[in-house]
């Protein structure tokens, strides 16, 4: 029987993930374009993963447990954010 990851482990696989899916370490990503057909800006909403990414980094690195509560709505942000990036063509579907 396979166990469930406690708190702290299940939000460092959900950074691990977005790190590895999300372009955060691309400059050019962050900056906006000249046309406007943005759906959702691309660099607002990776900003706020790198916010929440950077908080919770440091919040774990102090001791602070994330409550399930965290963990399903830093989750379900990032679900959110993937499928604005995936509207604006920023990853691919």
């Amino acid at each position: 029987m396979e166990r469930k990851p406690d708190r702290m482990t299940a939000m460092r696989l959900i950074i691990t993930q977005v790190k590895v899916s999300f372009p955060l370490d691309q400059a050019d990503i962050f900056s906006c374009g000249p046309s406007n057909t943005c759906v959702g800006c691309p660099k607002k909403l990776l900003d706020l993963v790198d916010a929440e990414i950077n908080y919770w980094e440091a919040a774990m690195a102090q001791g602070v447990i994330p409550s399930l509560g965290d963990i399903s709505r830093f989750a379900k942000m990032c679900t959110n954010v993937s499928r604005g990036l995936k509207r604006n063509n920023t990853i691919p579907h």
